[in-house]
């Protein structure tokens, strides 16, 4: 009995000896109060003190309730969370459950007494020279995807039916239809879902990009109009002409003077998808969300910011490959203008990520008018890249296009090519 009787009083011992009695080394990260307990482990302090500069270094008076821990300040008490229970410096403040929407943060309560989800900015750590570092990383990997088929066409002479031409054209095509579906709107629907907002009308992000779509379709509608109001003219003026040439020249052949259509024009479907006005519209839609690409990775916690990086690094070469090849097979457009078209493609993400370094210390995910903003870009986008994903990129090659009598093999490679970019841009919805 004696002897069992020293090894629970030796066990009480340790254990009192192990006991959080007292915290120090006590500071401040943003809002976030941390100190060292006499174990040397490093925690939270729950609630934090709002007033920074005259906050206590250390805490004392600290005991056991059950297994959380408590402290005196003052006449109140504080909860100290090890980093076991709270991912301190990268996920929570003041007991807050961080997460990350979209690339933008989110915040919601983490204490009994503070179950609604927070709105309020929270101030973090960035490093910013990687940041600035990376920013170059994906203006050179821009660059490469948007201009590699430009420079491919004119350098090697591809044809652009030939197969390696249809698999970047149909691999872009699949990259563009994941990107509108799995990833815009996706990030629109989590925007238009934040608790930090109240909508009125719950179709708001849908309807945003059912108007994406109708602009998209208003803007190729006219041009076809324009376009077929030209050719009608041009084929009036040629018959005159034929009429003038006949009664010079009876020899003259008709096919020599048959009407030419316009550049542009297909008399099948309207607008040609070789057309600039086609490829605008698409880049339109691409640039507004790659604004908001840039944006949303400069913002990220550094805890996700590397994984977010270089999973849209990825994208950033998928769609570019994408809009490249479009640019690349434009019949009305000179090699300056696609150049110009390419080339605002590689900058416009590494311009949203100058902007997001800019407002670092402002931006606030959860700001009402920042989610309506960003919402409502997501959301355009999305049907923008729908319709020409969809119409001028899909349906017309398959069904309009060469892909429509193309031997079996060619179109089981473009079959192929076209799944290929569905799977792997929706496989980087995962993270982004």
């Amino acid at each position: 009995m004696k002897f069992h009787t020293l090894v629970l009083i030796a066990a009480s011992i340790s254990v009192a000896l192990a006991e959080v009695t007292s915290l120090g080394q006590c500071h401040f990260h943003g809002l976030s109060q941390f100190c060292i307990d006499n174990e040397g482990e490093e925690g939270t302090i729950s609630p934090a003190p709002t007033n920074t500069e005259n906050a206590p270094l250390s805490y004392t008076g600290c005991h056991s309730h059950g297994s959380d821990i408590y402290c005196l300040h003052g006449s109140s008490e504080v909860m100290f969370l090890l980093e076991s229970e709270a991912d301190t410096h990268q996920s929570s403040s003041a007991g807050r459950k961080c997460h990350f929407h979209a690339g933008v943060e989110h915040c919601d309560g983490g204490s009994e007494a503070e179950v609604e989800p927070t709105c309020e900015r929270y101030d973090r750590d960035y490093n910013i020279p990687l940041r600035i570092g990376l920013l170059f990383a994906i203006l050179v990997s821009s660059i490469i995807a948007a201009f590699g088929p430009l420079f491919l066409k004119n350098l090697f002479k591809l044809s652009l039916e030939g197969y390696i031409a249809t698999v970047i054209k149909q691999f872009g095509t699949g990259v563009i239809i994941s990107t509108a579906f799995v990833h815009l709107l996706t990030h629109a629907a989590l925007m238009w879902g934040n608790s930090c907002i109240k909508l009125k009308y719950e179709a708001t992000g849908n309807a945003i990009s059912m108007a994406g779509i109708f602009l998209a379709f208003l803007v190729e509608f006219i041009a076809s109009r324009v376009l077929r109001g030209r050719s009608k003219m041009i084929e009036s003026s040629t018959r005159v002409q034929k009429g003038n040439d006949d009664e010079k020249n009876s020899a003259t052949s008709s096919d020599e003077i048959r009407p030419q259509p316009v550049v542009g024009y297909d008399h099948c479907h309207g607008v040609s998808p070789q057309d600039k006005f086609s490829v605008y519209i698409m880049e339109a839609g691409i640039i507004f969300h790659s604004v908001l690409i840039g944006v949303t990775l400069v913002v990220a916690g550094d805890s996700y910011f590397i994984t977010l990086f270089i999973v849209i690094l990825f994208h950033q070469v998928f769609e570019g490959l994408a809009l490249g090849a479009r640019i690349a097979e434009i019949d009305n457009a000179n090699i300056v203008t696609k150049m110009i078209m390419a080339g605002l493609f590689a900058v416009i993400t590494p311009v949203g990520m100058a902007i997001g370094i800019g407002v670092l210390n402002k931006f606030n995910g959860n700001d009402p008018s920042t989610i309506i903003a960003l919402g409502t870009l997501d959301s355009f986008s999305a049907g923008v890249l729908i319709w020409t994903g969809i119409l001028e990129m899909w349906a017309h090659d398959w069904i309009f296009g060469h892909l429509a009598r193309a031997p079996l093999l060619k179109t089981g490679v473009a079959l192929i090519s076209l799944v290929a970019g569905m799977i792997l841009m929706s496989f980087l919805g995962k993270w982004a």
